[in-house]
């Protein structure tokens, strides 16, 4: 009796990321594309797979001269980082006000989910040091190196009919690192990355 009741929709959205973290915070654009089961008007199954543009940030770093004689003891220079996320989630959709089929009026509904984070970090260091000489920070390593995080989602939007089973939406969601995976890429792991997303976008119901 519920799965004949069982409406689907299908939604795409442009969104804009923002990274806290400290020491790697940045901006991103990117799209995500969702999908709602929903066996009843007011909750229902989502899945949601994004991707987003590079986001930017520098990395201020210090190589220490391995013995006492050499001079300079110290060399100051700058990381220049490259992170771009990619993000598979899935979890459960409520409707506070409204429901799935409203034909006029609002909804507000929160998400609670869990997600799968991929992550591409690439760091270019600003100078060549001579190793035989200096000791380079152990991380980030320069270079391109991937990483992955498994997160605990949260999320609250709005959306309003514009058509016949056709709403505009926005929502803010963000993931929160439940795992570390310590990769050598990134300055810190801890709690790394943790982004908010803001989306605005369309949702077909069928």
């Amino acid at each position: 009796m519920i799965f004949s009741q069982l409406r689907v929709s299908v939604a795409t959205d442009i969104s804009l990321l923002r990274n806290f973290k400290p020491h790697q915070q940045f901006w991103a654009f990117g799209q995500n594309v969702k999908f709602d089961f929903n066996p009843t008007a007011k909750d229902g199954l989502f899945v949601a797979m994004g991707y987003y543009s590079p986001g930017r940030f520098h990395d201020k770093l210090i190589a220490e001269a391995k013995s006492p004689a050499t001079i300079p003891q110290q060399i100051s220079f700058t990381n220049h980082a490259k992170v771009r996320l990619k993000e598979f989630s899935l979890g459960w959709k409520h409707f506070l006000k409204g429901n799935n089929e409203i034909e006029e009026g609002w909804n507000l509904y929160g998400l609670t989910g869990f997600g799968l984070v991929f992550g591409k970090a690439e760091n270019g260091y600003s100078v060549i040091l001579d190793t035989s000489l200096y000791n380079l920070p152990q991380q980030p390593l320069n270079g391109t190196g991937r990483f992955k995080r498994l997160s605990f989602d949260l999320g609250l939007g709005f959306e309003f009919p514009i058509a016949d089973e056709i709403y505009f939406y926005s929502d803010a969601r963000v993931c929160i690192p439940t795992t570390e995976y310590p990769s050598k890429f990134l300055d810190e792991n801890n709690n790394a990355p943790f982004p908010l997303m803001l989306s605005a976008g369309v949702r077909i119901l069928f």
